[in-house]
């Protein structure tokens, strides 16, 4: 029988307590990334291809990317031929404009040299909307010192917590104006686990920001009209000169045609 805590009688505890905080984070992934069935998306800074897995899961196209090859070599011991991995930088993307449905960062502008870039990359590649998911250092596990350990994440690479504010700076300032959905779960000292699970669920998740897993996701939008359109859409002649014509390319050229 499983507790409401997700805790299984004779079950250790600490594998217990490790798959309650990894089914509240993905929980919160999935309702902020909402993936659809045949959508094609993109994990950037996948790691060993663990969230890759729960959107094949739903039955999206996917599709990762990581500097380190260990990791990427243990995605691909876990996803087999189901998925498209490459080794690369972070900060420059092998991809064309527009390529993804959706895109998601999950702890991985932590390791970034220039999280803004990393972002805009992002948002060059995706079509459709953006998640972004980073560690809180100002929740309660993280004023304890145990982000690491809650992704599992080693100890000897070099992490840097990004403040709420400033992600949301750095996604307004590459989307003008767009809506930012965000929330975050795990807001209870690491020892509550699972036996405050109660607890832990009676509490907020959206616009909260007091948990150690913050999660963010927004629309991307276009600032361009296709020559297609234009053709579907002619333009009614003027004798003004000097008028825009109608049909520009998109702001964002760099791998796409």
């Amino acid at each position: 029988m499983v507790a409401e805590s997700g805790y299984r009688s004779g079950e250790p505890k600490t594998l217990a307590v490790e798959g309650y905080r990894g089914e509240r984070i993905k929980k919160l992934v999935l309702d902020l990334a909402s993936p659809r069935a045949g959508e094609r998306l993109l994990d950037v800074g996948c790691r060993d291809g663990e969230q890759l897995l729960l959107f094949h899961k739903r039955g999206c196209d996917v599709a990762g990317i990581d500097p380190s090859p260990t990791e990427v070599e243990a995605a691909r011991s876990r996803l087999g031929q189901h998925a498209d991995l490459r080794v690369g930088p972070l900060e420059d993307l092998p991809f064309s404009d527009d390529e993804f449905d959706l895109v998601t960062l999950t702890v991985s502008l932590e390791r970034a040299s220039d999280p803004g870039r990393v972002v805009a990359e992002a948002i060059r590649v995706c079509r459709g909307r953006i998640f972004i998911g980073i560690m809180n250092r100002f929740s309660l596990i993280g004023l304890q010192g145990k982000l690491l350990s809650l992704f599992r994440l080693p100890a000897r690479e070099r992490h840097r917590t990004l403040p709420f504010t400033t992600l949301k700076a750095i996604i307004r300032s590459q989307l003008h104006g767009v809506r930012i959905q965000w929330g975050s779960v795990l807001f209870l000292p690491w020892r509550c686990y699972p036996s405050r699970a109660n607890l832990e669920e009676l509490l907020p998740v959206i616009n909260n920001p007091f948990g150690a897993f913050l999660g963010f996701s927004a629309a991307v939008h276009f600032s361009y009209r296709t020559v297609q359109q234009a053709i579907r859409e002619p333009a009614s002649l003027s004798t003004k000169i000097g008028g825009p014509m109608p049909g520009v390319v998109s702001r964002r050229g760099k791998h796409g045609p």
